[in-house]
């Protein structure tokens, strides 16, 4: 059943796209592998950044398993959906059995969606990583993938009111080469590793941005490094 409404699921929101009529700049996607276990780590600066990440995955024709909190689980709609997509949900105080869950679904050969930095940047710059994928890559023994997302905050962020308009957005889209953990390598290290990876590639998908802020009122989806008036790391960690 799950694979049977995860494809028209896709569909609307290919229709959906179409609607606000947003412009991809896809680049890397052949790296997402076509068969067996992987682990797909995105940073993470949008609430639709779900929707974009498993993008990535559909030329290679793989379905992607996020890791979501389980308060979507209960939502009287997102939830069955959820649940018949074979999505994970994370209990944050009872995590060892959403760990268990996406293990046994890399060993069954699927791909797992993660967002190491948790939570939403609302700096728009990369944060810290949770060892959690790199641990599951090991474990697994299966590759991670690492991509970055750019212009997705614009559509719906934390703080921010949604944009659903047809305004031609760009979505930049940046997907690098599998990372292997090395059998003697620690968590942290590979972590750290990955982290550096995706932080490469949120740089380059900056710089391949078409758009720039259109005055002082829409910078704020700019982060403060590269001139916008989104809070600094630091700021954002006090809010």
């Amino acid at each position: 059943m799950a694979d049977l409404l995860y494809p028209p699921v896709i569909g609307a929101a290919r229709a959906w796209f179409k609607a606000l009529d947003l412009r991809f700049d896809v680049h890397g996607s052949e790296h997402v592998p076509a068969h067996g276990g992987a682990v797909l780590v995105s940073n993470h600066i949008s609430y639709l950044d779900f929707i974009f990440t498993g993008l990535a995955a559909r030329p290679a024709k793989r379905l992607v398993r996020f890791m979501a909190k389980d308060s979507v689980f209960r939502h009287k709609v997102s939830g069955p959906l959820m649940r018949a997509m074979k999505h994970i949900p994370v209990d944050r105080s009872r995590g060892e059995h959403a760990y268990t869950h996406a293990l046994g679904a890399l060993r069954a050969g699927e791909i797992i969606g993660v967002f190491p930095e948790a939570t939403i940047s609302r700096s728009f710059t990369l944060k810290d990583f949770k060892s959690g994928a790199a641990r599951l890559a090991q474990e697994a023994r299966v590759p991670l993938v690492p991509m970055a997302l750019w212009g997705t905050q614009r559509l719906w962020t934390k703080g921010h009111k949604r944009d659903f308009g047809r305004n031609h957005l760009p979505i930049t889209i940046r997907v690098g080469p599998p990372v292997s953990p090395d059998p003697d390598e620690t968590a942290l290290s590979l972590t750290d590793r990955l982290r550096e990876r995706v932080h490469d590639l949120l740089e380059t998908a900056q710089r391949a941005y078409p758009a720039s802020p259109g005055g002082a009122a829409d910078s704020w989806w700019q982060p403060a490094h590269l001139g916008g008036t989104a809070p600094t790391p630091a700021q954002a960690r006090a809010l």
